[in-house]
């Protein structure tokens, strides 16, 4: 589509347009004809912006200045609407320019009073520079059309220009602009929406207020896990603070990993975290102009073709071996290189024509392009061979203005390749900000072995609660506020350490504790019962706030029988003449004390005169009678792993946690029954709760367990899931001293398998083969 529109439209918008009177036949029908294509997209191919695009709006500047200028847009909506939104864009600038600059100051009104605009000899509503006469190079639209001989800002009429005011200075458009002075770093008096922001105001260096330009490049070849939410928080936030904008760019450089559907759950998870990109790109946006830059390259002598084996390449850039293919010509390179991109050179690559002596081995003549015939899930076959990351992402970077490119420590190493490439083909250089990667204990970030457990069906999808994924830790309880604070606070950073979750989870239980209602919940693998001698023969029922700290949010009614279900550890050790407390009701005597079929049950007296309540044991408790409870189900989730950080030699069947998920169902008080998904509670004296389904939506109460960061139980109701390892992230989580006890502990969870030492070794053998297979 886009070829027929360009063709139509620059066939009657020619360069004698710059003198058209808008009646022009020719072109009212090319810009109907044009407004007629767009009626269904935003954009000339798709939804997204492209060269087609970009081209198209600089070839039409001049003649649709006028169309602006005399209110020529009957039947014309949908051109407007795309060549105003283009108009604005970092890319039109860029393409219109002839380079990759970044987009010129906003001038003040008193600098446009004194015709100092970008576009200073017209009113228009235009904002992007007047395009040049044919055979003129100006550069950033402040050379003159042939013939003028203007000077010194003179206009058309070589009348002098009005004085510049004192804002027009601050911005930069005087005649002084080269030595206006900007503000680097965050000024004093700005205010943030977020207080958050104070704190790391003044983080990037060399950052102008109001020019940052900050990208999260992430490859769609997975879903986002936490190591991706702090990059991807560090740039928008960073960003944010510096009054800048964030472009979402996606690495869509290799087509064999890459699939639609977790581009899709990356921008939705960056919804989910309260992340809004001010522009989405992708790096296949700019393949036809990489194969440009690349043949530049060749051409300075700066990469080589070479079809060295994968293995032989490798032996020999750790050995300092240079290839046998190292010295062929530019010429020879570049013919290799147009089969390359046709696919007629199977086994070729470009290589960066670096020094194999380097210390730094990544630096030994990395690849820098390479043939790959898997179609691309936007591109399909129309190419053959694609830019590696190393290749693609400086020049992209510069070419979408980036300003401050954030790179964890792990990059250094090729920093002085990123800034290479730069400097050779002739693009802005670009201030890499570094910092630390994020490791956490006993947490696996590797793709490859996060799709190994979804493959092998040992967790529900990449949403799995245990899973480190955007999806599964929301599903686990982590808030979005947590992890702003958490990843804002370690973001500076540059010490590369693995980390354990206490941290994360003390600032999770901060957030959630005044916003979870409580209840009382007993476990059904856990409880007793408790008969009241004289408590009511008809159900009571008294009002109790939802918060103790907090009446605004509401009170409920809690129902008072005289049979009753107590967490069996709270009354385990009772003997007739014993105290306890039921907890915010009162005081009770026992009376005696039996035990059927394994199940403890009490008879007790109930004593409200009594006030004493020093020192008994507070049991919360629930109804027996169904009309006033409701059934929920609870999980506890463990590390997936039994190792606290996985070398890249390890197998991670051998480390599978059989136990990292523990089911338990439970009786809780009837008005539970209103909680709703998304929500999070607090079970008393058990710990706090994310609702994952509710009663109402799904037909049942499913909560998930919250660690709040210690390492002891909120009280002598203990967990399943041991809580000092899944705060250290060290050991196996779930309690018992081997394997095999654990493997009795899964089997009573009706729906989890447990894997037995021979499944284990089986899957062990499965993954060798797999592996062996991949070399």
């Amino acid at each position: 589509m886009s070829e027929a529109v360009v063709d139509h439209v620059t066939g009657s918008a020619t360069e004698d347009t710059c003198d058209f009177k808008v009646a022009n036949t020719n072109l009212r029908n090319s810009l109907k004809f044009l407004n007629a294509k767009l009626a269904d997209s935003k954009n000339l191919v798709g939804g997204e912006v492209t060269l087609a695009d970009l081209y198209l709006a600089c070839y039409l500047v001049r003649p649709f200045q006028l169309v602006l200028e005399t209110g020529y847009r009957k039947g014309i909506a949908n051109v407007v609407a795309w060549f105003s939104s283009l108009a604005q864009s970092d890319e039109f600038t860029a393409v219109y320019e002839g380079k990759g600059d970044k987009k010129p100051k906003e001038e003040s009104k008193d600098c446009k009073k004194a015709g100092k605009g970008k576009d200073s000899t017209k009113g228009g509503n235009d904002n992007k520079p007047e395009k040049q006469p044919k055979g003129d190079k100006g550069n950033k639209g402040d050379k003159k059309p042939k013939g003028d001989k203007g000077d010194k800002g003179k206009g058309k009429g070589d009348k002098k220009p009005k004085e510049e005011s004192k804002d027009c200075k601050k911005a930069g458009k005087g005649k002084d602009s080269k030595q206006a002075e900007e503000t680097v770093g965050v000024p004093d008096n700005v205010e943030f929406q977020d207080p958050i922001y104070e704190k790391y105001k003044n983080v990037l260096k060399n950052a102008v207020y109001g020019k940052v330009v900050t990208r999260f490049p992430p490859e769609p070849s997975g879903f986002l896990h936490i190591g991706h939410i702090k990059a991807s928080m560090l740039n928008y936030h960073y960003s944010k603070i510096y009054n800048g904008k964030m472009i979402l760019r996606f690495d869509d450089t290799n087509p064999s990993k890459e699939k639609s559907e977790f581009v899709q759950n990356i921008i939705k998870d960056l919804k989910t975290v309260e992340i809004y990109p001010d522009k989405t790109t992708y790096t296949s946006d700019y393949f036809e102009l990489i194969q440009e830059k690349m043949r530049e390259f060749i051409q300075v002598g700066m990469a080589y073709a070479d079809n060295t084996p994968a293995d032989q390449m490798k032996e020999e850039r750790d050995k300092g071996i240079e290839s046998v293919n190292k010295t062929k010509t530019s010429k020879e390179s570049l013919e290799i290189f147009e089969k390359m991109l046709e696919g007629q050179a199977p086994g070729w690559c470009i290589r960066a024509n670096l020094d194999m002596s380097d210390k730094v081995k990544c630096l030994r003549d990395p690849v820098m392009y390479r043939c790959n015939d898997t179609p691309h899930h936007r591109t399909g076959t129309k190419f053959k061979a694609y830019p590696t990351y190393d290749f693609a992402c400086p020049i992209v970077d510069s070419l979408e203005g980036i300003t401050n490119c954030l790179r964890t420590i792990e990059y250094k190493d090729r920093d002085a390749l990123y800034h290479k490439i730069l400097e050779k083909l002739k693009l802005a250089d670009i201030e890499i900000f570094e910092y630390a990667k994020l490791q956490l204990k006993s947490t696996l970030m590797s793709k490859r072995k996060l799709q190994w457990f979804v493959d092998e069906k040992l967790v529900e999808g990449w949403n799995d609660p245990r899973f480190p994924t955007v999806q599964g830790l929301m599903r686990r309880g982590l808030t979005i506020q947590t992890l702003k604070e958490f990843m804002l606070e370690q973001g500076p950073s540059l010490n590369t350490v693995l980390m354990e979750w206490d941290k994360l989870w003390s600032i999770n239980k901060r957030i959630i504790d005044p916003q979870s209602k409580r209840y009382y919940c007993i476990l059904k693998d856990s409880l007793a019962e408790v008969l009241i001698e004289n408590g009511p023969t008809v159900p009571e029922g008294i009002s109790i706030d939802y918060h103790p700290k907090d009446p605004t949010m509401g009170s409920k009614s809690r129902i008072l029988t005289n049979h009753l279900y107590v967490e069996k550890e709270d009354v385990n050790e009772m003997k007739v003449g014993d105290k306890f407390t039921l907890s915010r009701w009162g005081n009770v005597i026992v009376k005696s004390v039996e035990e059927h079929d394994g199940r403890k049950k009490l008879t007790v007296e109930l004593n409200l005169e009594d006030n004493n309540f020093s020192g008994t044991t507070k049991a919360t408790f629930v109804p027996v009678d169904e009309r006033f409870n409701v059934s929920v189900t609870i999980y506890e989730f463990g590390h997936l792993i039994t190792k606290a950080s996985l070398k890249e030699e390890d197998n991670v069947v051998n480390f599978v946690n059989p136990n990292s998920k523990i089911k338990s169902e439970g009786f809780a008080e009837k008005d539970m029954s209103q909680v709703k998904a998304g929500e999070f509670i607090q079970i008393e004296r058990r710990g706090f709760f994310f609702v994952d389904k509710d009663l109402n939506t799904h037909g049942e109460i499913v909560l998930h367990f919250i660690p709040d960061g210690k390492t002891k139980n909120m009280s002598k109701i203990t967990s399943k899931i041991d809580s000092n390892a899944l705060t250290k992230g060290e050991g196996e989580v779930a309690k018992g001293a081997n394997r095999a006890e654990q493997a009795k502990l899964a089997e009573a969870a009706a729906d989890d398998k447990p894997l037995s030492k021979k499944q284990l070794k089986k899957l062990a053998n499965k993954e060798k083969k797999k592996a062996k297979k991949d070399e």
